[in-house]
């Protein structure tokens, strides 16, 4: 079973990230962008999410990503941590949202941190 201390040692193992408590609940950031949050309940996380992937997304999986009302306008997403199939593909959602808020220097720097390459097992 995925954890919230697996978020966190995956986070924090990608280039520049930052751990730094906001609203009462860690997040992660790199460059000064956040790009991971964890509330408290520690049973779902939210990464950043163009808007136009994110209704898509939900459709597709709906057990797996929500967007709670009050963040409808946002570009992120929430992932239930108990839908998660394995490491892996917690890894991908991490990077994919670390890309987005990496600078452009940093994430050609590692292109190693594409998803499904790598594990972190």
């Amino acid at each position: 079973m995925i954890e919230a201390e697996d978020i966190r040692r995956i986070a924090l193992s990608l280039p520049g990230t930052v751990e730094k408590e906001a609203w009462s609940m860690p997040t992660f950031r790199v460059a000064g962008k956040m790009y991971i949050t964890m509330p408290d309940d520690q049973t779902s996380f939210a990464v950043r999410c163009p808007k136009h992937e994110r209704a898509e997304l939900i459709a597709a999986e709906p057990e797996k990503f929500w967007v709670p009302p009050h963040e409808a306008s946002s570009a992120w997403v929430r992932v239930r941590l108990g839908a998660l199939e394995d490491l892996v593909e917690l890894r991908d959602i991490l990077v994919d949202s670390w890309r987005q808020a990496a600078p452009d220097r940093l994430a050609e720097e590692h292109p190693e941190l594409r998803p499904g390459v790598g594990t972190t097992e």
